[in-house]
């Protein structure tokens, strides 16, 4: 593939980021695709589950999902827009960073700021981060299902967190994921933290984020709800 090329998964917007430091802010999503994990609950299957192996056990045709696009075409298509953020996520971006430098430098030349969103398994482009992205970088915890050795990548994380602006986000459902959090945190000296609950419906996410609030605050961490599945629930391209 040539390296002005991307593998996007879909592009969608004008919507708002539902999660992180900038829930509610107005922006577009450039989603690409594959991933180098395989989270049980991902909410994203569709971007790297060919064989069925997530908690639905559907099976995605990649040839339906992936669309190789020119970085022009896609730095074109995200600036009519016409918003002042762009968030890129996945499937696992940074799988692709040295063909996002290009992009993101067309993008921040016009103006727009720049997010993306990362499982942590991958350091940064030293380009990405003279071009002043913001890092949302969320790793996984065993309930995602994938051995350790797979999903945290101590030197990757540190590297992460030596970037400008990064965020660390992570996905939890109770007490015992936030111990779970506090090691790593404790560990690899990552900050600052966001706590997210799991959860693809509003039910879900208001029952762990009642868990999870005051033990959040407590430990003077971040507290995020996922705004898009409040407002949208689980619909794709929102």
């Amino acid at each position: 593939m040539s390296a002005a090329e991307l593998v996007v998964n879909e592009i969608f917007g004008p919507t708002v980021q539902g999660e992180g430091p900038s829930t509610g802010r107005r922006c577009a999503f450039l989603r690409l695709g594959g991933c180098n994990l395989s989270c049980t609950w991902c909410d994203t299957p569709y971007t790297w589950d060919w064989q069925g192996i997530g908690e639905t056990g559907v099976k995605y045709d990649p040839k339906e999902e992936l669309h190789r696009r020119t970085v022009r075409s896609v730095a074109d298509e995200l600036l009519a827009f016409g918003v002042e953020l762009i968030v890129i996520s996945g499937g696992e971006p940074l799988g692709q960073q040295a063909r996002l430098v290009p992009l993101v430098e067309i993008l921040t030349t016009h103006g727009v700021q720049v997010e993306i969103e990362t499982n942590g398994t991958h350091a940064a482009d030293p380009a990405l981060v003279a071009a002043g992205v913001r890092f949302n970088v969320s790793p996984k915890l065993a309930h995602a299902g994938d051995p350790l050795r797979r999903r945290i990548r101590p030197e990757a994380l540190r590297n992460l967190a030596a970037t400008p602006d990064v965020a660390f986000k992570f996905v939890c459902r109770d007490s015992e994921d936030l111990h779970e959090v506090e090691a790593l945190v404790t560990e690899l000296g990552l900050s600052p933290v966001w706590i997210m609950p799991q959860g693809r419906s509003g039910a879900e996410l208001d029952k762990h984020l009642g868990a999870l609030a005051d033990e959040v605050v407590e430990r003077g961490w971040n507290l995020t709800t996922r705004l898009h599945v409040l407002l949208w629930g689980d619909e794709r391209g929102v």
